[in-house]
């Protein structure tokens, strides 16, 4: 059991020398700080279950997990960035920008006017691509209710965008 006296103490001793070893792993101060203070956040609300003897190994390896934790989730966002721009990277023409504005504005418009059971079913099925079944289980209607919303939504969007 790690009282307050107990964890202030240990904060005071152990905190500098956590941020250290993180900045040490990322060579960014602001992350190691807000790493080091992600460990003893996480060793205050295990509290009740710590003893004050083993809870220097505990900090270090709670920051290695924290560090590498942190690691994996910025090479997902800078792959995702880099897919983006990627994909981007192809400009349009002016008329082609214009178009496509008016496209887009004109399906937000429709889907904003659509019955909401209607656009439920088609944003299930072609935003979030769930099959008919999928939509049925999850609104607790039958297949055939999805496949009469789903055809009844595709010929709202056809006679708004065409």
């Amino acid at each position: 059991m790690l009282s307050e006296t107990d964890f202030k103490s240990l904060f005071g001793e152990h905190f500098d020398a956590i941020r250290t070893y993180v900045f040490y792993r990322c060579g960014d101060t602001l992350t190691a700080s807000d790493i080091a203070q992600d460990v003893f956040l996480r060793i205050w609300e295990k509290r009740g279950s710590l003893s004050s003897d083993s809870i220097k190994p505990l900090l270090y390896k709670i920051a290695s997990d924290s560090y590498v934790s942190n690691y994996r989730k910025a090479c997902c966002r800078m792959n995702f960035a880099q897919n983006m721009t990627a994909e981007n990277a192809t400009e349009l023409s002016p008329e082609d920008t214009i178009i496509y504005n008016e496209t887009a504005a004109a399906y937000s418009s429709a889907l904003k006017q659509m019955p909401e059971m209607q656009r439920t079913v088609f944003l299930m099925h072609r935003e979030d691509e769930m099959k008919y079944r999928e939509i049925a289980e999850c609104l607790r209607i039958s297949v055939k209710t999805v496949e009469k919303h789903m055809s009844a939504a595709l010929r709202y969007m056809r006679s708004k965008l065409l």
